[in-house]
């Protein structure tokens, strides 16, 4: 399980499932776990506006450099 927090406030914005190694691209709709984002349309930002990225139906297609993660990563 990992946290994925805003690189500009540090607030929580998602808590998410991660399998494997590697980047984090984008996160499934399935694999979150709890949903801390505002939702504007199709964008999820985070509460002090920062763009976390773009619904793209199954998944949110993550903007990079926009946010952190911390946790760890099922193998």
């Amino acid at each position: 399980m990992i946290t994925i927090r805003c690189a500009r406030c540090n607030e929580k914005v998602f808590r998410y499932v991660k399998i494997g190694k590697g980047k984090l691209w984008h996160c499934w709709k399935g694999r979150i776990v709890e949903d801390f984002s505002v939702h504007e349309g199709k964008e999820r930002r985070c509460k002090c506006g920062n763009l976390i990225g773009i619904d793209e139906g199954k998944w949110i297609k993550l903007k990079q450099h926009s946010f952190v993660t911390s946790g760890t990563k099922l193998k």
